[in-house]
């Protein structure tokens, strides 16, 4: 069983460090709030599930529910 943690501890490790890259590549929800005016109802704010933005949103919200399915599993203390 030793072997299985050092495996989900690394996967754990790896999972950190691709969250932490994917929250930096997203735009701060006060991006673009100079055009307060209307400008949300353009192309690209109406679509922004399908863009690059939205993609990176679902990643994100995929690696934090592994993140947190890891941490519960690795302080189950099984591996004894």
């Amino acid at each position: 069983m030793g072997v299985l943690k050092v495996v989900l501890t690394v996967l754990f490790i790896i999972i950190c460090i691709a969250l932490v890259v994917l929250v930096l590549m997203q735009e701060g929800k006060s991006a673009g709030l100079g055009a307060i005016s209307g400008a949300a109802e353009t192309y690209w704010g109406k679509n922004k599930g399908r863009s690059m933005e939205g993609l990176l949103v679902k990643l994100t919200k995929g690696l934090a529910f592994l993140f947190m399915l890891l941490a519960v599993i690795l302080n189950l203390n099984i591996y004894k």
